[in-house]
């Protein structure tokens, strides 16, 4: 909550403050009248390209400006990213947020989410966040996680051989694609594309709204 409430960025959902009961904790919250991105992929199946590096960039936003002030989420999925009533992206539930500048040990975040250092049980960092941009700009232009399986051990296995496929399904570009193997292709942290870098990325500059406004 504490970190949450520091935050200030257009893409990150506001927390006002809180208070509690004897039994629960109350949060006071920006309202996202459009509810969850997961809701919204699920009625559409997948998105557009330019609708996908819309969220994408939006995302990639708030991560840098999070990053800057030495919180990494570790849980970016789509139940977890809202939208306002002109369809903009927030960044919402920090529960799993960190505020450090160290490396970290703690498993935590989503199973189809999880990078591979997590999975080998190794220390991480600021990258989990990059990793699951890839993984979720596949979510969106293919409708499922890249790596799911039929069973946890499975995925983790995927995830470890980095196991990433595309189906010819969707007409997605080649230019998308490879902005998800930059990102949830590299078992070596250091060598995935920066936030930075995605923003640059043509794939983003040719199909992203510059206002971050979802085209339909």
């Amino acid at each position: 909550m504490e970190i949450q409430n520091a935050l200030r960025h257009p893409n990150v959902l506001r927390l006002y403050g809180w208070f509690d009961d004897s039994v629960r904790i109350f949060l006071i919250l920006e309202y996202a009248h459009n509810g969850e991105l997961f809701k919204e992929l699920r009625e559409a199946g997948h998105f557009s390209e330019k609708q996908a590096a819309t969220y994408i960039s939006s995302l990639t936003q708030a991560l840098i400006y999070c990053h800057e002030n030495h919180v990494i989420h570790r849980d970016i999925k789509l139940e977890n990213l809202l939208l306002d009533n002109e369809g903009r992206l927030k960044i919402a539930d920090f529960g799993w947020s960190v505020q450090s500048r160290s490396k970290r040990h703690t498993i935590c975040g989503t199973p189809d989410y999880f990078v591979p250092e997590m999975v080998e049980n190794k220390t991480h960092d600021y990258a989990v966040d990059n990793w699951t941009l890839g993984v979720l700009c596949y979510e969106l232009l293919y409708g499922v996680p890249p790596f799911e399986a039929k069973s946890q051990r499975d995925t983790f296995k995927r995830i470890i051989n980095v196991d990433l496929s595309f189906p010819s399904t969707h007409g997605v570009t080649d230019e998308a694609k490879d902005l998800i193997c930059k990102d949830a292709s590299l078992n070596d942290s250091s060598k995935r594309l920066s936030l930075e870098k995605i923003l640059e990325h043509p794939w983003i500059v040719k199909n992203a709204h510059p206002e971050g406004i979802c085209p339909k």
